[in-house]
């Protein structure tokens, strides 16, 4: 497996998030999903765009942390985390987000954010054990149903 800093416009990349946006809309209930395209200067530094791909160069994964207006700390959110069909069951959106959230501490992050649909069950799942907690909304995503907050320690000296 390969790690790749990208960009959400990068055309591998970008075809990952354009069957992301699909699948997010064939499953979505509770009205019409709105696909928001990710605006590549939102993952500049100090966020980051990843994306794993197998040792033969498919892409299996991607997800990406931006800044947002700080709220008792500074904060960053997780956005667009998506594991390929394929791929699912093993192991890389943890690994994943856990790249991420490392990211987000050595950025200086006080808070690690997300939100969600509680349609996604699996993704809840995950953050859940990965040790985010309920919040109230701290956006007006209209696709969101849960939001979630994680507080991060700095890295150690």
């Amino acid at each position: 497996m390969r790690v790749i800093e990208t960009t959400p416009d990068d055309p591998v990349t970008a075809e990952l998030l354009t069957a992301y946006f699909a699948e997010r809309t064939a499953g979505f209930t509770g009205g019409e999903y709105r696909v928001a395209l990710p605006d590549p200067a939102r993952f500049a530094p100090p966020g980051l765009f990843l994306r794993i791909d197998d040792d033969g160069g498919a892409p299996l994964a991607c997800g990406g942390l931006r800044e947002i207006e700080p709220e008792d700390g500074r904060r960053m959110e997780v956005k667009h985390l998506y594991v390929t069909p394929a791929a699912r069951g093993t192991g890389l959106g943890r690994r994943l987000l856990t790249l991420l959230e490392a990211h987000a501490r050595r950025a200086g992050a006080a808070w690690l954010v997300l939100d969600t649909n509680r349609a996604l069950e699996a993704a809840g799942g995950l953050y859940r054990s990965s040790g985010f907690l309920p919040v109230p909304p701290y956006n007006d995503n209209p696709n969101a149903t849960d939001w979630f907050a994680k507080p991060l320690t700095p890295p150690a000296s």
